[in-house]
């Protein structure tokens, strides 16, 4: 990670686009390091977020070309599928508001690929929790 900081903003990009897909990353940790570096608040809030929504915009399309097949050859009881596929059709695209929770944020995006969930209203969802995420860390970062 501290790599990543030696590239400044570009760097906090990054992270911030590979936290949002299966690399185990904090963009947390980036956005409170350019803050104590000296970094513009909002913009690197506006840069965080902007990769950390396009990383889960990338995990939403890996979701959109997945087939049942694959996820049955992992030993996913189709059971377990068809709940996850209610719980995501009666909420629809808020769901996507979820996407910043570290670990399980990921299969959200992931699911609502798969699932189809509509593609506008799933992004705006997506990008205001992760906006919301980075405003709070922010916020964090003030107080202490």
């Amino acid at each position: 990670m501290e790599y990543l900081m030696e590239f400044g903003l570009l760097g906090l990009f990054l992270g911030s686009f590979l936290a949002a897909t299966v690399v185990p990353m904090s963009a947390d940790v980036l956005l409170v390091g350019m803050l104590v570096a000296g970094g513009s608040p909002w913009m690197t809030i506006a840069v965080a977020t902007l990769g950390n929504w396009l990383g889960g915009l990338t995990s939403y399309g890996i979701g959109r070309a997945g087939r049942w097949e694959w996820i049955e050859r992992l030993h996913v009881k189709r059971e377990s599928l068809e709940r996850q596929r209610s719980r995501i059709e009666r909420y629809g695209a808020a769901v996507a508001l979820l996407t910043w929770v570290p670990f399980v944020g990921d299969v959200f995006a992931v699911a609502l690929g798969f699932y189809r969930v509509r593609f506008v209203p799933m992004a705006f969802w997506m990008l205001l929790g992760k906006c919301g995420r980075f405003v709070t860390w922010y916020l964090i970062y003030l107080l202490f």
